[in-house]
């Protein structure tokens, strides 16, 4: 019942963010670092019995899979592994004035007109059992829907 939460802007370098803020999409040679260092503090909370939730944007299936290899028990493709992802499912528009609104109060450093480049790298392949959640939810709801959906899954009678 209780959990560590991370965001996942702590690892991301300066120069990265200072890209983002000024419009610049973001490179796989910029992702790659990112990635393995959430990579690997997945890991060590895994190794030590802690369960994590991780809020990223892992929006492609390479993404994922670096993320799943936190697992050490993971065997690349099966998709069988304790890392489990959450896809929040709400429209491209409600996604945009959201971003402004978190923009424009400084509570986030990527500007709206990198939305749609974002979007463009979101692959949903059915087959990874990406968990959907309705995201025009309250946060309340979003919180229990995703607590029912990944911790009922752990349970040894799936």
């Amino acid at each position: 019942d209780g959990y560590c939460h991370y965001g996942s802007q702590w690892c991301w370098e300066v120069n990265k963010t200072e890209k983002m803020q000024k419009g610049i999409p973001l490179t796989e040679e910029d992702r790659t670092p990112w990635l393995e260092t959430l990579r690997d503090a997945l890991n060590s909370s895994l190794v030590s019995g802690k369960t994590v939730v991780l809020g990223c944007s892992a929006l492609q299936k390479q993404y994922r899979e670096t993320l799943r290899a936190a697992d050490p028990n993971y065997e690349p493709g099966s998709f069988v592994c304790l890392v489990k992802f959450v896809l929040l499912d709400v429209g491209c528009e409600v996604l945009a004035a959201r971003l402004a609104r978190r923009a424009a109060e400084g509570k986030h450093f990527m500007p709206a007109n990198l939305l749609q480049s974002q979007l463009d790298l979101l692959q949903v392949d059915e087959s990874e059992g990406i968990f959907k959640v309705d995201a025009t939810q309250s946060p309340e709801a979003i919180v229990n829907t995703i607590e029912a959906k990944v911790f009922h899954t752990r349970t040894p009678s799936r």
